[in-house]
């Protein structure tokens, strides 16, 4: 039984051979394949090197070149950004057909209403800008001048959604109304007539400041020339009736002799064709600057105002810093805050005393300010509460 099971010598043999050859040709094969896939490797390394070397390259290139294409392409990017960025201050140049109407719609509201003094201001921001605080200001105007009357300047204001914000006043009576100004009718005749043609024709840089702030600047001198009046920024709380104010503006800021260092543009009452009115504005065609803050503005008149202030020939007053400038702007945040204490409580009447004395109004310096919450209890809440007339105003807003 056992002998059928054995193998013979030749079959062992034969049996033998095949199995070591199967082995050679299994690790000749995994060789192969073995080198075959280092082979593979090797040459994905080498092409993944060589086209990092050949990236970095193109892009060496591109960052050296300096083709008339690439100056091309950059120039029309800055033209089309500069393009952008210009299109809002073109907007202010965009004729309607409520601007011929400017200079009848000013005389028929004035002889409407029997204005004890005339006042101006300027907005051209959007009208949904026209918030709670610009309100107020135009409250506490009305509050301590209830016959004066007030124009605002404004494309935006004079609107619908202007009349709206303006209604609650208007139906109580006073004398108030938004009128779209004809820029081309106030600087006719004045130094700023070639200035405003240059702009508009793109004959002179604008810079970097936002035209409209300038054109603000600019529009109050005129409309002051034109008709003659008093103008406020809308960051203004008159506290004081203005009727008796003439060709005056205040100091920012005075020496230790009580000399003025600094005048500023924020408030300004002057007859109609006031000379003074005429050097501003021709100070202001001659020297602008779109680049500088304040140049064209209370540097401006300060710089003016310095040149003519010992001459005889020109009738006007320079009030002190406490007429509409009580608080400076690096101090103005101590309006808005609550008293601490005792002690700021009797701070905050004490100078409430003061301003209710000597003071005209208080500039609210909004660049600074309107990030500032008006605390409870706060200066600026105490005037709100005793100079509104609407009293909508809601805290934090």
């Amino acid at each position: 039984m056992f002998d059928s099971l054995r193998f013979s010598p030749i079959k062992v043999n034969i049996f033998s051979i095949i199995t070591s050859a199967l082995i050679i040709f299994v690790i000749i094969s995994a060789n192969s394949l073995f080198s075959n896939s280092l082979s593979i490797y090797s040459v994905a390394d080498e092409n993944r090197s060589n086209h990092r070397e050949l990236r970095t390259h193109k892009i060496s290139q591109l960052l050296k070149s300096t083709s008339s294409d690439d100056q091309v392409r950059i120039k029309l990017t800055d033209k089309v950004t500069e393009e952008k960025g210009r299109i809002p201050e073109l907007k202010l140049f965009e004729s309607t057909n409520l601007m011929p109407k400017f200079d009848s719609r000013v005389g028929k509201f004035f002889s409407r209403y029997e204005c004890k003094a005339q006042f101006f201001m300027t907005w051209i921001s959007p009208a949904e800008s026209f918030g709670s605080r610009e309100f107020f200001v135009i409250e506490s105007l009305f509050k301590t001048n209830p016959t004066g009357c007030l124009i605002i300047l404004s494309k935006t204001m004079d609107s619908r959604y202007g009349y709206r914000i303006l209604k609650p006043l208007i139906k109580r009576g006073y004398g108030v109304e938004a009128i779209t100004p004809n820029l081309y009718s106030l600087f006719n005749n004045t130094p700023s007539e070639k200035w405003f043609d240059d702009i508009k024709n793109g004959k002179r840089d604008t810079g970097e400041i936002p035209l409209a702030q300038n054109l603000s600047n600019l529009i109050r001198l005129a409309v002051l020339y034109k008709f003659g009046g008093i103008y406020l920024d809308t960051d203004f709380i008159v506290l004081k009736d203005f009727s008796g104010l003439r060709n005056s503006i205040g100091a920012q800021s005075i020496d230790l002799n009580g000399n003025w260092t600094r005048l500023n543009n924020a408030v300004l009452a002057f007859d109609k064709k006031h000379p003074l009115l005429y050097m501003f504005m021709e100070e202001f065609a001659l020297t602008f600057d779109g680049n500088r803050w304040g140049h064209n503005g209370p540097y401006l008149v300060s710089r003016v105002v310095d040149r003519v202030e010992k001459e005889k020939d020109f009738n006007f007053t320079v009030l002190p810093p406490m007429a509409f400038y009580p608080v400076d702007w690096i101090r103005v945040a101590r309006f808005f805050a609550r008293p601490n204490d005792q002690n700021g409580e009797k701070w905050i009447k004490a100078k409430l005393r003061q301003l209710k004395r000597e003071a005209y109004g208080v500039h609210l310096w909004n660049r600074q300010s309107s990030r500032f919450n008006i605390e409870e209890g706060s200066i600026i809440d105490r005037l709100i509460s005793d100079r509104c007339i609407v009293c909508r105003y809601t805290y934090n807003s």
